[in-house]
């Protein structure tokens, strides 16, 4: 039915969350953490109670063990709960209830658990674990090498259609790191995949923006070949990258090549830039150049005479 990875970072003391199911949105349902308290995984019949209590209960100071307890005693239909959790100190509880489809189990690591139920195999969980320790790159990464070990050793009975990623912080806050959702997808691994490095390209392009406001200016052009990098068909990012070669750091020529490029893909993005432009004129955050728009505009005008004449 479902497979998932609870984890906490010893060297960043982030919590994080990864799911896969043959389901919808399953963001919804299994993952649940807060920064500075911890993180839960609730499958199988799933019960959002195990997640929102369950933070509730660490919150408060009871340890992971004390509160998959106590919320287990509690629960009446317990034998079909599989839940796992990891409070602020780093302990770590797991519960398979006897009435959780086959093939089912978990697998307690140092510091992370590998849970999974009704399974193509036995060997999905122990898979997980193997391939988490083994895994380079930060937490993301991580988890996500975890999942695919999954889906590598049959994974979910029924397919795969859903999938979800959940990363906070070590300090108390009530927004999470990171928070991706498949709700419905043939491939949702691939999709998880695909959102977190367009994430991981929008973080950057926040960090330029802070970057640009204190006016630190000399990492913004590698960072923007970055965004780029990861984002190659993501046309919003690449115009947020053409005000930022343009404003704050003079590179016109480059700055209108982008630009360019999105116009010649989707003719829409120059009826964009007009209105931008517009706007810009009474906004108190103007974007666009207008010397910019020029010298795209005449670039364009200039391309469209010589295409004409050639033809």
């Amino acid at each position: 039915m479902t497979y998932s990875i609870i984890a906490r970072d010893p060297e960043t003391g982030q919590f994080g969350v990864a799911v896969q199911t043959f389901n919808l949105a399953v963001g919804t349902w299994v993952p649940w953490a807060v920064g500075g308290v911890g993180v839960v995984a609730t499958q199988a019949v799933a019960e959002r109670r195990y997640g929102t209590s369950g933070l509730d209960l660490m919150r408060g100071g009871y340890t992971s063990v004390q509160t998959l307890n106590a919320l287990l005693a509690a629960d009446p239909k317990r034998a079909y709960r599989q839940v796992s959790m990891i409070d602020s100190a780093g302990n770590i509880a797991t519960h398979t209830g006897e009435a959780c489809l086959p093939e089912a189990g978990s697998f307690v690591g140092d510091t992370f658990c590998t849970q999974a139920n009704m399974m193509l195999r036995d060997t999905v969980w122990p898979a997980m674990a193997a391939a988490y320790e083994a895994a380079e790159g930060d937490l993301a990464d991580r988890l996500l090498a975890a999942l695919d070990a999954a889906q590598a050793e049959g994974g979910d009975m029924r397919g795969q259609q859903t999938a979800a990623l959940l990363i906070v912080d070590n300090k108390p806050s009530p927004i999470p790191l990171i928070d991706l959702r498949v709700d419905h997808d043939p491939n949702p691994l691939v999709q998880l995949r695909r959102l977190l490095r367009l994430h991981r390209a929008y973080t950057l392009e926040y960090k330029i923006v802070d970057l640009a406001e204190n006016g630190e200016t000399e990492p913004i052009y590698d960072l923007v070949q970055q965004v780029m990098e990861l984002a190659p068909h993501e046309p919003y990012l690449h115009y947020l990258c053409a005000l930022h070669l343009e404003r704050d750091l003079g590179l016109r020529e480059e700055a209108t090549a982008v630009l360019q490029s999105l116009i010649q893909t989707d003719p829409r993005w120059r009826a964009y830039l007009e209105r931008e432009l517009k706007a810009g004129q009474t906004s108190p955050w103007p974007e666009l150049d207008p010397q910019l728009l020029k010298a795209l505009m005449k670039k364009l005008t200039a391309e469209n005479a010589e295409d004409t004449e050639n033809k």
